[in-house]
């Protein structure tokens, strides 16, 4: 009886031993696009946040714990992202690094509000995110990354000067985020004086876009801003260029990617996009972006976003001294700075980044670069 008891003893400690062990690990969702036509945005979303983590467990981790990532897919597709998010809470994960595209953002950010996780997305700029999260009284959905409206104020007034008096087009994609940046980027080049010959929504997805370009060409385009993806852009600028039709394209920050240039080739030659500052070029991201680049990949796009939202979490669970999520936000939220590969950044009482900057970018030879302005 006492060798039973002393070796069911050993059991429980054992036991013990291991959920102690076991609790030592902060449990982190990436939440992305990892398949499908956008798999190259959670590509960019996956290296920033492993090179984040692998920094920071080198260095002790956080509060004496080491951070555990996890990789979910949600295509970017609205009802996926929506279980991934239900798996990743019942999966006990507080901290999501996530979703990419806002249409996704959006009905996945209900999931983690009602369980108390934090969603902080480095990619999703549609205003409603953070907007209704605020009326709904969620204080746990934040975003490291710049909102539509903010950069159609910066755009938007830019068109309307540089292109007065010119056939200005505007299409959209019809998603939340292709949308909702065309409709920021038209109110703000309207309110400027310039009116576009042409407001419409495109289906994405189609292999032909000849109708679209005939369109154009009648319409004696010259310039065209279209909210949307890299995949459509391409195609729709390569299929100009077989009718040796030529306009100045102007996007948002969806086609900082090489596959752009895959899919566009040399009719990609002098398109333009909004970007956020260049966070490679900041000084605070020289040794993250050597390390990546180290490992074969080149820290573009929304990388540098991945790695700082990683790094916000684990400031802000030091900050609160705690992992729970609501406290977490909280500390964030404090008006003070928290130091990041992009900078320092402050969040606003919504979860929102404040004080924003942009650059205009500009393809030429299969590489991108901001323009003087």
């Amino acid at each position: 009886m006492h060798l039973k008891r002393t070796f069911g003893a050993a059991l429980v400690g054992l036991s013990l031993s291991a959920g102690a062990a076991y609790a030592q690990d902060i449990g982190i969702a990436v939440a992305g696009p990892m398949t499908g036509q956008l798999a190259n945005i959670g590509d960019q979303f996956k290296q920033g946040a492993e090179a984040a983590v692998k920094a920071i467990n080198e260095k002790g981790g956080v509060l004496g714990r080491q951070l555990k990532l996890s990789i979910e897919d949600d295509v970017c597709d609205p009802k996926q992202a929506v279980s991934v998010a239900n798996r990743i809470v019942a999966n006990g994960i507080k901290f999501i690094d996530g979703h990419a595209c806002s249409g996704s953002s959006i009905p996945a950010s209900a999931v983690y509000a009602e369980s108390g996780a934090l969603m902080m997305s480095p990619a999703s700029s549609n205003p409603v995110l953070t907007d209704d999260a605020a009326k709904k009284g969620w204080p746990t959905i934040m975003r490291l990354y710049t909102r539509d409206d903010a950069q159609g104020a910066f755009i938007g007034p830019w068109i309307a000067e540089t292109y007065k008096g010119k056939n200005v087009v505007v299409l959209h994609d019809k998603s939340a985020y292709g949308q909702g940046v065309a409709d920021a980027v038209k109110a703000t080049m309207n309110a400027g004086g310039l009116t576009e010959v042409l407001y419409e929504g495109i289906n994405a997805g189609e292999k032909d876009y000849s109708a679209l370009v005939t369109k154009l060409k009648e319409l004696k385009a010259d310039v065209v801003y279209f909210g949307g993806y890299h995949p459509e852009a391409g195609l729709i600028l390569r299929q100009s260029a077989e009718q040796n039709f030529k306009y100045q394209l102007i996007m948002p920050d969806s086609i900082a990617s090489p596959e752009f240039w895959q899919i566009a080739g040399p009719a990609g030659e002098g398109t333009l996009f909004v970007f956020p500052s260049d966070p490679q070029a900041k000084p605070e991201a020289k040794e993250a972006v050597e390390k990546i680049k180290a490992g074969g990949f080149v820290p573009e796009g929304f990388t540098l976003f991945s790695y700082a939202t990683i790094q916000a979490f684990a400031q802000g669970i030091e900050r609160a001294g705690t992992d729970d999520p609501m406290k977490v936000a909280e500390a964030l939220k404090d008006g003070k700075p928290i130091s990041t590969v992009v900078g320092d950044v402050v969040f606003d009482e919504k979860g929102d980044l404040k004080n924003a900057s942009y650059d205009i970018n500009q393809w030429h030879d299969g590489k991108y670069a901001p323009i003087k302005q």
